[in-house]
């Protein structure tokens, strides 16, 4: 296939999808997001592998790239449902921590405008090293943040599948083109080595 085709359309996608998943994965390590950081950590291995199918022209490669695409949309809805709070799903809940501990989205108290304030607890005992983190002055809240992480990461696996299912029934096309290039040509299978006839002749007048 030439160059400006879906399979240079789709390693471009994968490439980006490997740029996006590579961000999301740095800001959920500093939130300890440890649901998302397994669910970002199995994309880019998936993603990499779709790379290498269409670079290669491997369509089982790419097959299972679709496969997983399906699962990452189905994924990222999700989140968005967290966050949003929907389903009685709560984003103060430990469901992304897997109840090991309580942080939160990194944007909680990092995000564009966001101020924080520790004021110490005092007075009580076993608190005295603790602190009380109050975040004001957001311009946006971290979960609408993390909305659009999520809805942009179904844009590009969306767009993904659907040219992962274009350059397999290509690469299907060519290689079944290819399997019959010569296939009904008789002579590779019924071609014999025979000697001319003028040598035979000249074999039985001796």
């Amino acid at each position: 296939m030439g160059c400006c085709t879906g399979r240079c359309t789709l390693i471009f996608l994968c490439a980006l999808q490997l740029l996006a998943a590579l961000e999301r994965q740095v800001f959920d390590f500093l939130g300890y997001q440890w649901a998302p950081i397994l669910a970002n950590f199995l994309h880019i291995i998936i993603v990499i592998l779709g790379l290498f199918g269409t670079i290669q022209y491997r369509p089982r490669y790419i097959v299972v790239y679709a496969i997983w695409t399906a699962i990452w949309v189905t994924w990222n809805i999700f989140i968005i449902c967290f966050y949003l709070e929907v389903g009685g799903l709560s984003k103060d809940s430990e469901l992304l921590t897997f109840n090991i501990s309580r942080h939160q989205s990194w944007w909680s108290e990092n995000g564009p405008g966001c101020v924080r304030k520790e004021a110490s607890v005092s007075g009580i005992k076993g608190l005295d090293s603790h602190s009380y983190v109050s975040v004001i002055g957001c311009a946006l809240e971290y979960r609408y943040i993390e909305v659009m992480h999520s809805s942009f990461q179904i844009l590009i696996a969306l767009v993904g599948f659907v040219y992962a299912c274009y350059v397999v029934s290509v690469f299907t096309e060519e290689e079944d083109s290819f399997d019959f290039i010569g296939g009904f040509d008789p002579f590779p299978l019924y071609h014999v080595n025979e000697k001319p006839t003028n040598l035979l002749f000249k074999q039985t007048y001796l």
